[in-house]
């Protein structure tokens, strides 16, 4: 097993693969859903309040300092409130502490209008919502960041929409001891909690004593709890397809026995879909010189296994077994994945 070819590998190909901060209040008036290039002045004072026609259809423009979302900093998008097309992100958005939300950059695709304003005796450059014409604020050329622009916007032209976070989500995985696999898996950066355990056989509540015989059928597996946000689920395969022998079938080294083989048992078909992809590519590219005997199934039951597992090689790293078998998988992962390691 070419460990360093299999790290560039994975990374490369599923890059590619992997195809006072307050909300703005949502107290516009309920409208009928006229299309945008239909609707008339009426309409609009239908549709916005009071204060957001004055800004976005009579080219107002609010008090300094007033605004709802001049110093939101939560994560997510800011849409025109005239017609929801998103306009900026919050990672555009900065202090210019002018008194209005200032961005220096806008979303790609042409959803922001420029035109000469002449309005105060001085040329400006008004910077409208493409769709609806909603006036939005100007634009100026004295930014502080690298692309040397302030879009100068007020909030109530503006409607925040906060990201979701996503929720963790959980994969089961077998590559041998449960020892080793929990010890690489629990150092690994956006992974929150790594359990060892049992899954895939036929009895319940087994005993470590019992899936030792082979009998029960079931894998010594590592329930991984992870945060989508901070680490995919290819990212965990590269990492659990670099530290075992996928082609030992029934084995890692000399830990015989169906309870030590290769398997993924998956939540949901993008689980399921990633391990295939990652499989295919791995036998495609000839990686190893053996076939891959990798189970992928799906998720039934897992059974946590004794407490004293649980944490193992951090509790017993001076046990034998860890010495020869589990430090040097750990040495290996942290030299392989150092920067995907917990800070």
């Amino acid at each position: 097993m070419k460990n360093p070819y299999l790290y560039f590998l994975i990374t490369t190909i599923l890059t590619t693969f992997v195809c006072c901060a307050q909300n703005t209040p949502k107290t516009a008036k309920q409208t009928t859903q006229k299309p945008i290039s239909t609707m008339n002045e009426q309409d609009w004072k239908s549709k916005l309040t009071p204060e957001q026609y004055y800004i976005l259809r009579e080219k107002g423009t609010e008090k300094p300092f007033s605004g709802a979302l001049l110093l939101n900093n939560e994560e997510g998008i800011y849409t025109c409130a005239g017609c929801g097309t998103e306009l900026f992100t919050d990672d555009m958005k900065f202090d210019s502490h002018c008194g209005w939300p200032s961005f220096d950059k806008e979303i790609a695709g042409g959803k922001i209008k420029q035109t000469i304003d002449n309005s105060l005796s001085r040329e400006r450059i008004e910077i409208t919502c493409a769709k609806c014409g909603g006036h939005l604020g100007h634009i100026f050329n004295d930014g502080p960041t690298e692309t040397g622009m302030r879009y100068c916007v007020n909030s109530l032209a503006l409607e925040f929409v906060p990201e979701t976070p996503k929720k963790e989500e959980t994969l089961t995985v077998g590559a041998g001891c449960f020892w080793c696999v929990e010890a690489v898996f629990e150092q690994l950066q956006g992974v929150t909690k790594v359990e060892s355990g049992y899954s895939g056989g036929t009895i319940k509540n087994p005993s470590y004593k019992e899936v030792c015989t082979g009998t029960t059928q079931h894998a010594e597996v590592v329930q991984i709890t992870y945060n989508p946000s901070e680490i995919s689920v290819e990212e965990i395969l590269e990492v659990f397809f670099t530290v075992h022998d996928p082609t030992q079938l029934n084995r890692q080294g000399a830990d015989v026995g169906t309870q030590y083989r290769s398997a993924i048992f998956y939540r949901n078909e993008a689980q399921k879909q990633s391990a295939e992809q990652v499989i295919r590519v791995l036998t495609e590219e000839k990686v190893y010189e053996n076939p891959i005997v990798t189970e992928i199934t799906a998720f039934d039951t897992f059974y946590k296994a004794e407490d004293y597992h649980q944490g193992y090689f951090e509790l017993n790293k001076e046990q034998p077994y860890c010495k020869m078998v589990v430090q040097p998988k750990v040495e290996k992962f942290k030299k392989v994945f150092k920067e995907k390691l917990k800070k």
